[in-house]
């Protein structure tokens, strides 16, 4: 496996400004100006881009405020410091899908790295994510939230990639997580209800105007989840520190908000989606004043049964 740095270069994409981190298996890009959106995850090896692109929806700057609904629904989002719309405090409204998703992102290029930060300009936090390819294929993204006010801040992240799902698709999750909760049932489902991971887990190409959202109920055993095409053979695997984000939701959409098949896999720190409720039960993370928190989530991509078994063998727990 190549350990050598991979190549960092400007690009365009949609029309707005992009940056591609390119490596042996691996081919990155993403858009600063559009809340550091990642558009394009390639596994070169087969060709498989795992990022859903906009399709017929035109690629266009944000507005602050909006709703996630109203744009390109394409890539990979952060959710920060919240999914849902809700309050924070006695005068802030957050807006759905979190703030930084709708900002522009300062990057620079360092090495082998990129590094986006975004301010909130109604919240005294910073948001920075690092990107880089610690072996041939791995993506790693570091995260920072910094507190830049005299009191304790909540929040909660969750990421928001739109996997494109192509054809019969299976979601992995560690054994022991055998019943996942039911959040938003979408025409099929019952709210509230607890649905063994094997009813839920295949997911089909095919659009059917349907969508789920499943979270597993408690903290996670292990910080890893992932999908695997069934004819194809190409995987994604995410993994976490399970300590600092412990919580794990499948979002899946058959076309109910989207035009095309889509799973968002989504580590998650504070349960479940909107900040007010993970402050109430207890589950946001608090930052102290003038201090910081910091997490990572790490990529792998590969294809084939044996590969990816190699891979759990290897320390993945699945």
């Amino acid at each position: 496996m190549s350990d050598a740095a991979p190549d960092i270069t400007q690009g365009t994409y949609a029309g707005f400004k992009s940056i591609v981190i390119e490596g042996e298996q691996i081919r990155l890009e993403t858009v600063p100006a559009i809340g550091g959106k990642l558009v394009s995850i390639l596994y070169k090896p087969t060709g498989k881009e795992w990022m859903l692109d906009s399709g017929s929806r035109p690629m266009r700057q944000p507005v602050y405020g909006s709703g996630f609904g109203e744009w390109d629904m394409s890539g990979w989002d952060e959710c920060y410091p919240t999914v849902n719309s809700c309050a924070l405090g006695m005068d802030i409204i957050l807006q759905d899908h979190g703030e930084v998703w709708s900002l522009p992102w300062e990057c620079r290029i360092d090495g082998g790295t990129v590094t986006g930060s975004v301010r909130s300009p109604r919240v005294p936090y910073q948001f920075t994510r690092t990107i880089s390819f610690p072996s041939a294929d791995r993506i790693r993204l570091d995260y920072r939230a910094d507190n830049l006010s005299d009191g304790p801040i909540p929040f909660l992240w969750v990421p928001h990639p739109q996997f494109a799902i192509t054809e019969p698709t299976r979601i992995l999750l560690p054994e022991s997580m055998e019943d996942m909760l039911c959040v938003y049932p979408g025409h099929s489902l019952k709210n509230g209800e607890t649905y063994h991971r094997d009813v839920v887990s295949l997911i089909s190409p095919a659009v059917t105007g349907d969508g789920r959202k499943l979270y597993y109920p408690h903290k996670v055993p292990a910080g890893s989840s992932g999908l695997y095409e069934e004819e194809s053979g190409n995987f994604i695997i995410l993994s976490v520190p399970a300590d600092k984000v412990p919580y794990l939701g499948v979002w899946v959409d058959e076309g109910m908000f989207n035009d095309r098949v889509t799973c968002a896999l989504e580590p998650s720190i504070g349960y479940y989606d909107s900040l007010e409720m993970a402050a109430g039960n207890g589950t946001a993370q608090i930052i102290p004043a003038h201090s910081s928190f910091s997490w990572h989530l790490e990529l792998t991509l590969g294809a084939g049964i044996d590969h990816l078994n190699n891979q759990l063998r290897s320390g993945i727990t699945l």
